[in-house]
């Protein structure tokens, strides 16, 4: 029977818990190896953990990312700056959560510039938003190795 107890958070002296997005990920693409393999019938190996990287890896970077945001979680992997920002930034603005939707849609910056531009939202404000977030830099490769990844019974 495979292990597959959550993964313990780093705690820091100030008591903040803080996580690794590689750790948590790793612990992701193993459940969704054991699930597919039992489907199977059979052990899909490290066929199973490439297809969770390939086919959930950005998706669930967008939404720890997104959890780094709103101060949820610190993320390790994460600008430490980002943490919180949104507790404090863009209190006042109507646009911030129908642009974080979109964003937690896996959407991107063009799409929400299209669709503020569809529905004539300031772009200053968009721009700015979007500025602030920086999604295109926040994108992080998957750094376990499925081959080095081995799990035991």
């Amino acid at each position: 029977m495979l292990d597959f107890g959550l993964i313990e958070p780093l705690t820091a002296a100030s008591g903040e818990s803080k996580m690794s997005l590689h750790a948590c990920g790793e612990e992701e693409a193993h459940r969704h190896k054991w699930i597919e393999s039992e489907k199977a019938g059979r052990d899909l190996g490290e066929v199973a953990i490439r297809g969770w990287i390939g086919e959930h890896w950005r998706g669930f970077l967008r939404h720890r990312w997104l959890e780094h945001l709103q101060g949820k979680t610190f993320w390790i992997e994460l600008d430490q700056g980002d943490f919180g920002l949104l507790r404090t930034a863009f209190r006042d603005s109507e646009l911030i959560d129908p642009i974080l939707d979109h964003l937690k849609m896996g959407r991107e910056n063009l799409d929400v510039i299209l669709w503020a531009l569809r529905n004539r939202h300031p772009m200053h404000e968009v721009r700015e938003i979007l500025e602030a977030l920086d999604v295109n830099s926040r994108r992080i490769e998957c750094r376990f190795d499925p081959q080095g990844a081995k799990r035991t019974a």
